[in-house]
């Protein structure tokens, strides 16, 4: 009798913040100006819980801790859809902008908030801009020193802002096996290059049919889960327009936000998806 070979699984990540907290607009938005802005979080998770609720998806939300102290009720909804609540952080600084002993208050207050108010234990992490790096891995040690499980901070890519592109391009344990998993965001290999296929930008700019034919070739030929993220602000033509923007932010910020609904509906629909701690960490 011929086995029926299961279709990978892969995961669905999100990462919660807000417009105005971009790590792109902060030469334009100050800091301190956050809790008088617009809440724009809220309306955009409950449409990203619906859409995921429509194709059956459980994933994992990987959210700042400024926001859940905003928005506990927020918080509470994610939890309550049965999907894993993660860290990205308190305030959405970059890794590499702060100390070792910033960072681990950073990534220590995040996590018992978050804990308090989702009642369930947060295992994950996600560094924002992919700023864990060759010349802060010391932050992995402090995750774990923290309690974390595993890591998805680091992208095997080259970029102007951040990426790793020697780094493994699936799951690895940086510093043995008793120590932190971290799982990279989803790349494919072509002409001895990584490639970006885990979403973001790349994912709005594309044709979806390219994005597909990418993750559907790390399901097949490599074999492994593709990991795939987006935010809620990408869902979000409305939202309001900094002045001042480079031409450059501006169009990799808004390339396309008109057509991610309809883009993460397809993927529900094309691929077969799940938590991050299910899949790597074996957790209900």
């Amino acid at each position: 009798m011929t086995a029926i070979q299961l279709p990978v699984r892969n995961a669905m990540t999100i990462d919660v913040e807000d417009y105005f907290q971009v790590s792109a607009f902060a030469p334009h938005i100050a800091r301190d100006s956050w809790a008088e802005r617009e809440c724009r979080v809220e309306a955009n998770v409950d449409r990203i819980l619906a859409i995921l609720d429509d194709g059956a998806v459980v994933a994992t939300f990987f959210t700042l801790g400024w926001i859940a102290e905003r928005y506990p009720r927020l918080v509470r909804r994610i939890v309550d859809a049965g999907h894993e609540l993660a860290s990205h952080g308190y305030g959405h600084l970059r890794a590499s902008d702060q100390s070792h002993a910033a960072f681990l208050q950073d990534i220590s207050s995040s996590k018992a908030i978050l804990e308090d108010i989702g009642g369930q234990a947060v295992c994950g992490y996600r560094a924002p801009s992919f700023s864990i790096g060759p010349a802060n891995l010391w932050a992995l040690d402090a995750l774990q020193q923290a309690g974390y499980r595993y890591s998805s901070s680091i992208y095997p890519i080259r970029h102007d802002h951040y990426g790793m592109p020697d780094a493994p391009r699936f799951a690895f344990y940086p510093n043995g096996d008793q120590g932190l998993l971290e799982v990279p965001i989803t790349t494919v290999r072509v002409m001895n290059r990584n490639l970006p296929a885990g979403g973001g930008g790349y994912f709005r700019l594309m044709p979806y049919a390219m994005s597909r034919w990418m993750m559907r070739t790390v399901n097949r030929q490599d074999g492994q889960p593709a990991i795939f993220y987006f935010h809620p602000w990408e869902l979000d033509p409305g939202q309001p327009r900094p002045r001042g923007l480079e031409w450059k932010t501006r169009f990799r910020h808004y390339v396309n936000l008109e057509r991610m609904d309809g883009r993460i509906r397809a993927l529900t629909r094309d691929f077969a998806w799940d938590r991050m701690d299910r899949l790597f960490l074996g957790a209900a």
